[in-house]
């Protein structure tokens, strides 16, 4: 379908398990950057990505080519890998299993 145009943008909201406050600010920023990597393999935009201790935020541009669900997993499990990997942390990383929120967005809601 050559003439076909989307934008879904989708905003999801992630956090470790027992949403515990793992994200520091000693890899933080690096985490984002190691998520917008895998963002950009998976050959989507992401718009915003920033967080808190004890979760994470991402407002992604999607193409209808991947399921938001299949999205979200590629992601955690990825750079969840990417931490544990790192041996940043006393214990082991894991993200819950299901993301806090996915959140729909469009056009006129003041996307930048």
């Amino acid at each position: 379908m050559p003439n076909t145009y989307s934008q879904i943008y989708m905003h999801y909201v992630f956090s470790p398990k027992y949403r515990e406050a793992l994200i520091n600010e000693e890899f933080e920023e690096e985490l984002y950057k190691y998520i917008t990597g895998i963002v950009k393999n998976l050959k989507q935009l992401l718009i915003r990505i920033n967080g808190m201790p004890d979760h994470c935020h991402m407002l992604v541009r999607l193409k209808p080519m991947v399921a938001p669900s299949k999205f979200i997993q590629t992601i955690k499990t990825n750079s969840s890998g990417w931490l544990n990997n790192k041996n940043s942390l006393k214990h082991e990383f894991n993200c819950q299993s299901n993301p806090r929120k996915i959140l729909t967005l469009s056009t006129n809601q003041g996307l930048p």
